[in-house]
């Protein structure tokens, strides 16, 4: 896996995020674990992110979110992930993310303090400032949580829940503090892919092999530019039709 790490050309001392279908990688000796380890060593001068999402368990019927504790809703890889030793979680209560690395903790630090789903001035938007790679390993651009982001940072309309629910966050050290949060409105990720031919084209959207799947890879800031530009034309390009 290290190898095929190498040849997809990652920047073992910048930042990556990987999104995973575990099935897709094939048969992996030591199972899902060894993924993640994988992962954290190739980029141990780096910074080495997981999504941790949590949207579909904390909810206006169960608003409880715990950095410490709470299950992961998107497979198996970010639950090991969020349990690997090392690992610093971001405390945002549906969109959270873990990250490893020497700047981890600076990186994940104050998502619990905004009320959007990928808040340009936590996390997510510290991809953006990075530049990190974003890694779509066995999946499409329709689980590339980072075009949410692009969204709501141009203030797409009817992209973001005006309507919030209060959700209450238990940070790692044991406090308790209560948020107001908006979710996503409709499915509009699942017309990221009209995207995916221009991004190819313009050289934005790279692909590579990670065992048996195929990886869709991309870095933020030339894919945000680009879909600048595309949805300043077309503020609708992932609505509806």
């Amino acid at each position: 896996m290290l190898v095929d790490l190498k040849a997809l050309g990652l920047d073992p001392e910048g930042t990556t995020l990987a999104h995973f279908s575990y099935k897709s990688l094939g048969e992996v000796e030591g199972g899902a674990q060894t993924v993640v380890d994988a992962m954290v060593e190739y980029m141990h001068d780096g910074l080495m992110v997981f999504l941790t999402h949590t949207w579909a368990n904390v909810t206006e019927d169960q608003p409880y979110y715990s950095v410490n504790e709470t299950e992961v809703c998107i497979g198996i890889i970010p639950e090991l992930a969020r349990k690997t030793p090392n690992g610093i979680r971001s405390a945002h209560p549906t969109h959270s993310l873990v990250a490893f690395g020497k700047d981890a903790k600076t990186f994940t630090e104050g998502d619990h303090l905004y009320t959007t789903p990928c808040p340009r001035e936590g996390a997510w938007g510290r991809l953006l400032d990075r530049n990190a790679t974003i890694l779509l390993v066995g999946v499409g651009l329709n689980r590339d949580t980072f075009i949410h982001g692009v969204e709501e940072w141009l203030d797409i309309p009817n992209r973001i829940n005006e309507k919030k629910r209060m959700l209450f966050i238990r940070l790692s050290d044991g406090t308790l503090v209560p948020r107001p949060n908006s979710g996503h409105l409709g499915h509009g990720a699942e017309n990221f892919p009209r995207v995916e031919e221009y991004l190819r084209e313009q050289g934005i959207l790279k692909e590579g092999r990670l065992g048996d799947a195929r990886v869709l890879y991309h870095q933020t800031k030339p894919l945000t530019q680009a879909l600048n530009e595309l949805l300043a034309k077309d503020p609708d390009l992932f609505g509806e039709r």
